[in-house]
């Protein structure tokens, strides 16, 4: 007999694994590689002391002359808050009671739901780790005439999502949905809200709070984990603008800058499906672009012996170089379901006969060198 208890056990002891692993090692190739962590989280925070150039303490000297001064190693500390990242099924009770005497039905019922949490979940999170922390998806244009409504990009959005209309910074309407998307013609069709030109869409709830993606960490943005740039010149990537024609001297002299001037080593490329085209047609020697397997099962090309992938959330002429050892994912926990004082998992909603369940997970991305990094933007894609 399936009831609500024996769901909340299968989601405890078969799902919870299944579902943590999926988002964390195969839901998108960067974040398969990046270490994550509990440790420097205290309370609500990350708080990571940084290593800041070379210890002085280091000289040459005479025989009988006098040794060198100790310098001691320099410190930053990085503090940055940890953002709360949910994902929600919803099951009826209807659909509980018709399943009730069919545990192969109820299976398939909670398998339909859990695979549309991890693809919902991996779309977000993969979004969110190029993403500038504010959770802004586009900007809006509208042309009242023809009743249409263009975003500057649709890569962040899709059918379903629901969304915030925001206008200068002020949210004007809250949990519209998005029940069309023209991606041709970059149109969108909302379910409620009246947009206006300058308009943005963020994601509902969300304004200000995800994690710290690499389109904040690679912007010009006055302070980075709580740190000035300008005192602070260590925390600015090495950045290109207007590449146009990719060209192996191009990502080359990238690479070498970041390890001539930060001592990093670049052991993970990924761009935009454009500028691997480009990247394709730009190599002459096909052995530099042999195909590589990554954990995660995801694959790549090699290009000087890094593997190089793409992400449908890159944007457009982009293609980040990264040393993935700089980076970490900080948590409290793993994914864990949000359970209630007795430890059910699958809660009533109020007034509604529906029960959901809700995966939480506490984290913060972290870069721990930014200047170790480095970005070519206005590539010519192919």
């Amino acid at each position: 007999m399936v009831t609500t208890q024996t769901a909340d056990s299968v989601l405890k002891s078969y799902y919870l694994d299944a579902v943590s692993d999926a988002l964390d090692k195969t839901a998108n190739p960067l974040l398969s590689v990046i270490r994550k962590t509990t440790a420097d989280v205290w309370g609500k925070d990350v708080r990571k002391a940084v290593r800041v150039g070379v210890n002085g303490g280091v000289g040459a000297g005479t025989e009988e002359g006098t040794l060198p001064t100790a310098g001691g190693n320099r410190y930053a500390q990085m503090v940055s808050s940890l953002k709360n990242l949910y994902g929600t099924i919803e099951i009826s009770d209807k659909a509980i009671r018709a399943s009730a005497s069919n545990e192969g039905a109820f299976v398939d019922l909670l398998n339909d739901e859990m695979e549309g949490l991890v693809k919902s979940s991996s779309y977000n999170f993969g979004r969110m780790l190029f993403g500038d922390g504010t959770g802004k998806l586009a900007t809006l244009t509208v042309d009242s005439e023809a009743d249409t409504v263009t975003a500057d990009s649709v890569k962040n959005l899709a059918e379903g999502m629901v969304v915030d209309l925001y206008t200068n910074a002020t949210k004007s309407y809250g949990g519209a949905v998005i029940t069309a998307v023209d991606r041709s013609n970059r149109q969108i069709t909302l379910s409620a809200g009246t947009p206006k030109t300058g308009d943005a869409l963020y994601v509902q709830n969300s304004y200000g709070l995800e994690i710290t993606g690499l389109g904040q960490i690679f912007s010009s943005s006055a302070t980075l984990y709580s740190l000035s740039r300008a005192d602070n010149p260590w925390l600015n990537p090495y950045s290109v603008s207007s590449v146009g024609a990719l060209t192996e001297g191009a990502i080359q002299k990238a690479i070498d800058a970041v390890e001539e001037s930060a001592g990093g080593k670049i052991n993970f490329i990924v761009c935009s499906s454009g500028v691997r085209r480009a990247l394709f047609s730009t190599l002459s020697d096909l052995r530099t672009v042999s195909p590589m397997e990554l954990e995660g099962g995801f694959r790549a090309i090699s290009f000087g012996g890094i593997p190089v992938v793409t992400d449908r959330f890159c944007p457009a002429g982009t293609m980040y170089l990264l040393n993935t050892d700089d980076f970490a994912l900080h948590q409290l926990c793993d994914w864990q379901w949000l359970e209630s004082e007795d430890g059910g998992i699958l809660k009533q909603v109020a007034g509604k006969p529906v029960y959901t369940a809700t995966l939480v997970k506490y984290a913060e991305l972290m870069c721990y060198r930014p200047c170790g990094q480095a970005v070519l933007t206005g590539i010519t894609e192919a």
